[in-house]
């Protein structure tokens, strides 16, 4: 039995002392009207009103109940306005800082497109990540391993002049003999790759191939790094599409092999899998990206 729907019509014939007023004010025909409150008074094992009369006289029994039946009217009146302010109230999502403005107003259309309103809060990966176990976003664009990743992004590496080779070698910043490591070029990485996948790696073989410490440093900002590299030699840490974007020549890192890897997660495996599926092919424009199952694009060359 529908009770919300059978207390509507208890109250409106109440209200108006007749079931044909009643049921034009539930705005449901008077048989139905007739059935539900029959249907209620079964239910609830009483007369709700005297059929003697003319008129739709409320019996003892119905006068007690009436109360009872208005909250309920209220509760289910409230809920239905809960769950609509719900459906079209924003999703909070944790995104990359490298987003851009544009990329994000298209993810943004693509959620419209979907049925829903996205509020963007950029912020670097470790924030990401505790900003959704602290529940200040519903969902968050997690750097994760290639090999578990959603979305991935091959790394090369930007400079301000042409690098004339197809890839570039991390022993290739060695210094010379008699100089100091602290005059050689650096490869900055920023902070959107200084997550463990990326950064040790690199850390490694910079000790490996006994590189000085700030030759392999991680800047404070993106806008640190692309400040250093356009003034230096120095190379940046990025993808291709990163590199066009700030003015820099892009080619391979030719070892190691270094990929951005993207998962989103929500607070529920079902709303990951929901946000995932809507957002995939804008989301994977806004990483410079392709979705799981793509084969992500070769780099682009811009030496």
């Amino acid at each position: 039995m529908d009770l919300v729907g059978a207390c509507r019509a208890f109250v409106h014939v109440s209200d108006r002392g007749s079931f044909t007023l009643g049921a034009a004010a539930a705005r449901i025909p008077q048989p139905v009207a007739s059935r539900r409150v029959a249907a209620l008074e079964r239910h609830l094992g009483g007369r709700l009103f005297d059929r003697s009369t003319r008129r739709a006289v409320l019996t003892p029994f119905g006068r007690e109940v009436l109360p009872a039946a208005r909250r309920l009217i209220l509760l289910a009146e409230d809920l239905e306005y809960d769950a609509e302010r719900a459906r079209h109230s924003p999703v909070r999502l944790a995104l990359p800082e490298v987003c851009g403005t544009r990329d994000l107003a298209a993810l943004g259309a693509a959620g419209r497109d979907a049925g829903l309103r996205l509020d963007f809060r950029r912020v670097p990966p470790a924030a990401r990540a505790d900003a959704l176990r602290d529940r200040d976003v519903h969902a968050a664009v997690l750097a994760v391993p290639p090999d578990g990743a959603a979305w991935t992004v091959p790394l090369g590496v930007g400079a301000a002049a042409r690098p004339g080779v197809r890839a570039v070698y991390l022993e290739t910043l060695r210094v010379g003999r008699g100089q100091r490591p602290s005059t050689g070029r650096r490869l900055w990485i920023q902070p959107e790759d200084d997550v463990p996948h990326v950064r040790d790696p690199l850390l490694r073989l910079r000790d490996a191939l006994g590189l000085g410490p700030a030759q392999i440093a991680v800047a404070p900002s993106l806008a640190d790094a692309a400040t250093e590299v356009l003034v230096s030699s120095d190379l940046l840490l990025c993808p291709a599409g990163q590199a066009e974007a700030l003015g820099l020549y892009w080619c391979e890192l030719g070892d190691p092999v270094l990929v951005r890897g993207y998962d989103l997660v929500a607070e529920s495996t079902e709303e990951s899998e929901r946000l995932r599926d809507a957002l995939a092919d804008a989301l994977a424009h806004c990483l410079d990206a392709a979705p799981s199952g793509v084969a992500a694009p070769g780099p682009r060359r811009t030496d």
